[in-house]
């Protein structure tokens, strides 16, 4: 009986959780990212400076809400990416340039986003929120290629191994904290690395 009241407040702490997420649009920033990157490849200049822009914004916004020790990173990759702006009009930037400044961005987003969680205490429950991030960082890492994309997937693929049994609840999900936050905490640190 005395658990029914931390579970309500525990329930009640991630729906408040949940109503600030839209205000800060959490991933809407990549998506505008990989839209500008996606326009750029179809020669749309306009819907181009459009979408980055916009991600650029997100970025910002995000790495001012939620500060990590990211955040300086997240902000250095939205200025190289603001520096690409004047480019695109001009038809001399490639989608292949934009497509790798914005996987930086999108590994330092993905960074800012894993270290938020951890910050934030327990990691039980959090599994599909730990995914979501380890994802981002698994596509940022592809479109760089080399023996970074191939160190960093497979931390990322060990990490989402363990992450995956944090919403089973019980013992399972206990069991695999503490290995969840060393694997997250080794993805973060070469991410730190690689950007």
């Amino acid at each position: 009986m005395a658990f029914v009241p931390t579970t309500s407040v525990i329930g009640t702490s991630t729906i408040s959780e949940k109503a600030i997420r839209p205000v800060l649009q959490d991933g809407s920033a990549i998506s505008h990212l990989d839209n500008a990157v996606a326009a750029l490849t179809k020669g749309d200049k306009s819907a181009t400076t459009q979408e980055l822009k916009t991600g650029i914004a997100g970025l910002e916004a995000e790495a001012q809400a939620k500060p990590t020790s990211f955040k300086d990173k997240v902000l250095a990759q939205a200025s190289k990416l603001k520096a690409l702006l004047p480019l695109i009009p001009t038809g001399a930037l490639g989608s292949g340039a934009l497509g790798k400044a914005v996987s930086l961005a999108k590994l330092a987003a993905g960074g800012n986003q894993l270290e938020g969680i951890l910050a934030a205490g327990s990691l039980l429950g959090k599994g599909s929120q730990l995914t979501s991030g380890l994802s981002s960082i698994s596509g940022a890492l592809s479109s760089l290629g080399g023996s970074t994309q191939s160190t960093g997937q497979s931390l990322v693929s060990t990490a989402l191994a363990t992450v995956g049994k944090l919403d089973q609840g019980g013992l399972v999900a206990k069991a695999a904290e503490p290995a969840a936050k060393t694997q997250i905490s080794s993805v973060l640190n070469f991410v730190k690395g690689a950007l």
